[in-house]
């Protein structure tokens, strides 16, 4: 699995957001993926060549796999998106097999948007 996904969340917001691994030929024959055992860890970047975060979640937090579903449930508290100035950063989440196997990334941007004040 090699794919780009763009996202968008305005700051305070809570981000929450699920993508299905599906693999085939085309897009008519698609099967799920079964993560049962799987890890998965992404990182939220200023640029692809930073090697700091402004945010890393893990399977363990802020991932949640789901197993023979195929879904990647992704999520950032209100307090974590108020945290990042409004712009767009990039993200590479990783998807890992059980015997430690990088089976699959999903990358895109991820496009912060300012707080909306009342």
């Amino acid at each position: 699995m090699a794919e780009s996904v763009d996202f968008t969340v305005r700051q305070g917001d809570t981000f929450d957001h699920t993508v299905t691994w599906e693999i085939g030929p085309d897009v008519d024959n698609l099967t799920l993926v079964n993560l049962t055992g799987y890890t998965a860890a992404m990182q939220i970047r200023a640029t692809y060549a930073s090697t700091t975060t402004v945010a890393a979640l893990t399977h363990s937090s802020g991932l949640t796999l789901g197993g023979a579903a195929g879904t990647i449930q992704i999520q950032l508290s209100a307090a974590a998106t108020a945290a990042l100035a409004a712009r767009t950063y990039v993200y590479d989440l990783e998807v890992t097999s059980a015997s430690g196997t990088v089976t699959g990334i999903i990358a895109g941007s991820f496009t912060v948007t300012p707080e909306v004040t009342r």
